[in-house]
């Protein structure tokens, strides 16, 4: 039976863009598991979540919860689900047959690597949220920008770096990359030739961390467009590194 995949809509020609929603539908494209999509806007997703029965994610300051997305809902098995890794996790354990995207029982050591990554980065945030906001629709862009600009205490258009200011964290970015690509170098230093650049952080094998970094990655793709500036600067960093995984990971880009 075809798994509901819920997802955030926007304007941009892909629909879909948010890093955290990409993690799941790369599992899914990548596994072959059937699906199909059902966006729901921001300002819903409290309320569709508590409709469905799907627990919260998180806390919010004030103790209140919080839903986010992305989550699923799979018809075989009844389950209603939020949050990526526990959705991989319910997918390699529930459909044994598929590439597992945690293998080897490393869910714990992914959890890691997830949660390390993600506070490496958060210097990002003024480059892509305005670019964010301005790409959802209206409903969800009035959601985000009150939210956002709640939870930085300033208007998301003055997060945007400016002059030394946001050279200094462009280069702070690059060197948070630059920790992940020497995790990947670790691999490279046992290849040779056109081996080298072409493994995952596992060798081999896709995981849940590759796929984690990819959502960043095609976040920023997505959001600021391909032709931007600064993507395509990052496409030459760290020998190509990030230019390679995209490439290993478009087979897995479709949009259901």
């Amino acid at each position: 039976m075809t798994i509901i995949f819920y997802d955030i809509p926007s304007t941009l020609p892909e629909n879909a863009w948010s890093l955290n929603t990409w993690k799941v539908r790369y599992c899914l494209n990548y596994k072959g598991i059937a699906y199909r999509t059902e966006w729901v806007e921001y300002p819903d997703i409290e309320s569709h979540c508590k409709k469905l029965g799907i627990k919260p994610t998180d806390k919010r300051d004030d103790g209140s919860d919080e839903y986010t997305l992305p989550a699923i809902h799979d018809p075989s098995t009844g389950v209603y689900l939020a949050e990526s890794i526990l959705i991989a996790d319910y997918l390699d354990k529930t459909y044994p047959d598929t590439p597992p995207v945690l293998p080897a029982h490393t869910l714990g050591l992914q959890v890691a690597f997830v949660e390390a990554f993600g506070n490496s980065l958060k210097g990002l945030a003024g480059f892509i949220l305005p670019n964010v906001c301005s790409a959802l629709n209206p409903p969800s862009m009035q959601y985000f920008r009150r939210t956002r600009e709640a939870a930085f205490g300033k208007k998301l258009e003055d997060l945007v770096p400016q002059g030394e200011t946001a050279v200094q964290k462009w280069a702070t970015f690059k060197e948070s990359l630059g920790k992940a690509d020497s995790w990947y170098a670790t691999m490279d230093s046992k290849l040779e030739g056109e081996l080298k650049n072409t493994q995952f952080l596992m060798g081999d094998t896709l995981s849940f961390a590759d796929i984690n970094i990819a959502g960043y990655l095609i976040w920023l793709r997505i959001v600021w467009g391909e032709d931007n500036e600064r993507w395509q600067e990052m496409l030459t960093w760290h020998g190509g590194r990030w230019k390679g995984l995209m490439e290993k990971l478009k087979k897995y880009e479709t949009v259901v």
